[in-house]
């Protein structure tokens, strides 16, 4: 059962790094299991997993999202491999249900969305399919036996349909015979290829993934971040140009710049620096350079990451979701594991109190994913809590002590 009474998180009179101090390393991994169990009650009994309300509940609906599917075997990899008991119960179910369900047996690649037995969206997006590929990393860490398998078969399909040798990036989207379903091009498929390609290296070892992650990099933090003033414009023409006039569904696809993206990027850039041996380079600089732009452009005055900012960096749209403050606080934590700054660990400090105040509920476990401006839970945007791999990171990452190699024990 999920404790009345959680940890205390860290004295604000405390001197030195949070991070030093058993008091708040033991408040990282009791929120983390807190969260793991909260999140165990998502397994059905049939195929597929449930959306859980605010007090753990399963929501009505058979909807299942890729991402949903890949994210839940990931994150409990990440249990697994600190100790949580039943992680292995989530792994399987989630491995099952990628090969039953989301495999598209006629055309190949993976499935977006299912309901029930019936297909919703059959949609091949490269955002669905480099969770994939994370999914069997995370879950050959884990000592998964299908892992290796899951992992041939997403290389082959990001292989032979997302990735463009000639620019060095994924494209993002086709119909499910593989036909073009548009010439959109976006960052925000690519960061997250980063991450599973640097996860892939660490768990399979082969340098084409640290190559193909080096490429995206340099592209989006040296070639368009350094002209951007170090802001991330999310949206691409097909030649790779930014796409400055682009709107698309203000949740998934906004227009403008998502700084917890700029988060994500920059602790993903010292990661792959690290990975690749630390070489004299300016990656922790362009690193420090993309998180601190993204921290000052973003922080409200009531508290809080605004969402959206314009191509200026002013605040365009300013609701508050869960996970860019768990991405700010895993690239702070990067930033202290590389250099201990004063200033890095006011805002370390800064980022979790709030979330503790605010996004962390206490009394069930998990994270609450909008609040308003007064720190109130929003219940208008989002059914229940969808989510557990941001919050889980944000407690995991930290708790390290490392730039790479973040799940090994």
């Amino acid at each position: 059962m999920i404790k009345d009474q959680p940890l205390p998180l860290g004295a604000q009179s405390e001197p030195g790094f949070w991070l030093e101090t058993s008091n708040h390393r033991n408040w990282l991994m009791d929120q983390a299991m807190r969260q793991l169990e909260f999140f165990s009650a998502s397994c059905r009994n049939g195929p597929g997993f449930f959306i859980l309300g605010h007090d753990g509940t399963p929501q009505p609906g058979q909807l299942q999202e890729l991402h949903t599917t890949t994210r839940l075997i990931h994150s409990y990899a990440l249990g697994h491999l600190s100790g949580f008991q039943g992680a292995e119960r989530i792994i399987d179910h989630g491995m099952a249900y990628l090969e039953s369900h989301h495999k598209d047996r006629e055309h190949g690649g993976y499935l977006w969305a299912l309901e029930g037995e019936q297909i919703k969206d059959d949609r091949k997006l490269a955002y669905g399919h480099v969770f994939v590929l994370l999914a069997s990393a995370s879950a050959k860490l884990a000592g998964h036996p299908d892992a290796d398998r899951l992992m041939a078969d997403a290389r082959e399909v990001l292989d032979q349909h997302f990735w463009d040798e000639d620019a060095g990036l994924f494209c993002d989207e086709w119909n499910r015979d593989w036909t073009p379903f548009s010439t959109y091009r976006g960052m925000n498929a690519n960061m997250h290829g980063v991450e599973a390609m640097l996860s892939a290296y660490e768990a399979f070892g082969d340098e084409i993934y640290l190559s193909r992650a080096g490429r995206i990099l340099d592209f989006f933090i040296n070639k368009i971040a350094t002209g951007e003033n170090w802001r991330l414009p999310e949206h691409y023409t097909s030649e790779w140009q930014i796409d400055h006039d682009y709107a698309g569904n203000p949740m998934f696809r906004p227009a403008g710049t998502t700084p917890g993206h700029s988060f994500e990027l920059g602790r993903l850039q010292l990661q792959h620096w690290d990975l690749s041996g630390r070489p004299v380079s300016n990656a922790p600089e362009t690193a420090r350079r993309l998180i601190e732009q993204a921290l000052n452009d973003a922080w409200l005055p009531s508290g809080g990451l605004a969402y959206t900012l314009d191509f200026d960096g002013q605040a365009a749209n300013g609701s508050r979701f869960w996970w860019p403050i768990t991405e700010a606080i895993g690239a702070v934590a990067a930033l202290i594991t590389l250099d201990k700054m004063p200033e890095d660990e006011i805002w370390y400090r800064k980022l979790w109190t709030y979330a503790s105040d605010t996004f962390v509920d206490h009394k069930y476990g998990g994270w609450f994913p909008a609040v308003d401006e007064n720190g109130n839970v929003v219940t208008s945007i989002f059914d229940g809590k969808p989510d557990i791999y941001h919050s889980l990171q944000a407690c995991f990452f930290p708790l390290s002590g490392r730039l790479s190699r973040m799940m090994l024990p």
